[in-house]
């Protein structure tokens, strides 16, 4: 059985609590992929110590310098791509390839942000006293610290690490218990780049012992959380009488517009891309198709007949489109919801069952579901349910496909499938949703570009892209007169 460590000031060691917890597969709950150290405060405090001594000499390495340990750790995660997604396989659940496509994603974050290590952070404007020099510059915040998700075990923590760290950060990362190998991936090619000690340290644990003790540590001067609205909302609680930076991505109930105009095969493709790949496991997923009536039927009919032919199974088998949930609680979930949009009147076209038999028995898998006749006021057009769950709504012209769009308290993302350039505007104008795609998937987001919701769903500055690092640093003013 294979044993990972916590990584504290340049070295691999074991929680002071003396115990672990097992990494299961999803997909083979016989199957223990790794053991994890059940970390405590102890080990929080000396996480946090560590990136404190480490923050000064941090700081002052010129950004290309810090560059380069992101490149050299994107080259030793590149020549690993294949054992890294089957890793990230067995311990989440995707599929095969959605798992090497995430890896490539996160080494991809790694050179992108390296490469902002030699680009201009700051600017200069002209003064309207004479010979005055008036510039910004950017100052790291101090330590930082990441609790990230299962869902996206590669990226999420790499799009937070590497503008954390380009910024002169140092940082303490709390992964996510049901998914904590991918990140200790990237802990590790980080290690073996030579970074300094101190610069990045890992910690694993449970999120209610080591994320309360990580939160609540002084040398922490921002938070970054990727992971239930629930969760985030009661960190903001804690933190913000500290008054440190937080930031905070959370729930989404992310709509898709179907116009009268669209390719309806197109359209439907569409829907089950945003819907059901990675299993629905995504805060930008699809959750509900909002169509307008005169294409309803036709569109549905070929929805349905599509999601009959996916194949669900274990994600390193090939032609499997559709993996586990995550876990049973995740599975659970599903299936308790499909039990209450039936019970609220919504009607189940397909799917929504838990598969049994053959290989099935264990692992979490659960048959993609679709509903119709669902209305707003339903939960299920409401709440989060993470996974693949796709509620149809009828709107009968595009303002009320509009009203509907936007009746949730999230605003994660949402596309729109149409022809029409004048709806195609309207809709971008009136959406409330951070992430925006027109003839796309709701999910599917590029790490070059800003990544965040409103509403409900996305709470401080925004991830990815140039703007990530303004989260990660604080902008200082200079006034430099060069002559008296």
């Amino acid at each position: 059985m294979n044993v990972f460590q916590n990584y504290i000031n340049g070295e691999w060691l074991a929680s002071k609590s003396g115990k672990t917890f097992p990494n299961i597969n999803p997909a083979n709950t016989d199957e223990t992929v790794g053991l994890f150290q059940s970390s405590n405060a102890d080990d929080v405090d000396q996480a946090c110590s560590a990136a404190a001594a480490a923050r000064l000499a941090w700081a002052d390495l010129p950004a290309t310098k810090r560059g380069e340990y992101l490149f050299k750790a994107a080259e030793l995660l590149e020549d690993r791509l294949q054992q890294l997604g089957e890793e990230m396989t067995r311990e989440e659940g995707k599929t095969l390839p959605e798992a090497i496509g995430e890896v490539k994603r996160a080494i991809n974050i790694f050179r992108y942000f390296a490469g902002e290590g030699s680009r201009q952070f700051t600017y200069q404007v002209p003064s309207e006293r004479e010979n005055v020099l008036c510039y910004t510059i950017r100052k790291p915040l101090g330590t930082v610290a990441l609790i990230t998700p299962w869902n996206f075990p590669s990226a999420i923590p790499a799009w937070k690490i590497a503008p954390a760290l380009i910024a002169g950060n140092t940082v303490v990362i709390k992964p996510a218990s049901l998914a904590p190998l991918s990140s200790y991936r990237l802990i590790e090619a980080l290690h073996e780049a030579g970074i300094p000690p101190g610069v990045i340290n890992y910690v694993t644990g449970s999120g209610g012992l080591v994320g309360d003790a990580l939160t609540s540590n002084p040398e922490i001067k921002a938070v970054s959380f990727t992971g239930s609205t629930s969760v985030g909302s009661a960190l903001y609680k804690k933190v913000s009488e500290r008054r440190i930076r937080v930031q905070l991505e959370m729930g989404g109930k992310n709509p898709t517009v179907v116009l009268s105009d669209a390719d309806l095969d197109y359209a439907a493709d569409i829907l089950i891309n945003g819907a059901f790949f990675s299993t629905g496991q995504k805060c930008t997923a699809c959750s509900r198709a909002i169509i307008e009536r005169s294409i309803y039927e036709p569109l549905v009919e070929r929805l349905v007949e599509k999601t009959r032919k996916l194949k669900v199974g274990n994600g390193l088998e090939p032609g499997v489109q559709i993996g586990p949930a995550v876990d049973e609680e995740q599975l659970k979930t599903d299936l308790e919801y499909i039990d209450i949009a039936g019970k609220e009147g919504a009607q189940l076209l397909c799917g929504g069952k838990r598969l049994t038999g053959d290989n099935y028995d264990k692992g979490y898998f659960i048959e993609p579901a679709i509903f119709t006749g669902v209305t707003s006021e339903m939960r299920v057009a409401q709440e989060e349910v993470f996974g693949p769950v796709l509620a149809l709504m009828v709107a009968e012209d595009f303002d009320e496909a509009m009203r509907i769009a936007n009746d949730v308290r999230f605003g994660l993302s949402a596309s729109i499938v149409s022809k029409d350039l004048t709806r195609v505007h309207e809709f971008i104008k009136r959406i409330e949703a951070g992430l925006i795609t027109v003839n796309l998937p709701t999910a599917g987001v590029e790490y070059q570009l800003p990544f965040g919701g409103t509403k409900e769903s996305s709470f401080g500055m925004r991830e990815q892209g140039p703007e990530a690092l303004d989260f990660y640093s604080e902008s200082r003013t200079v006034y430099l007169k060069y002559t008296q």
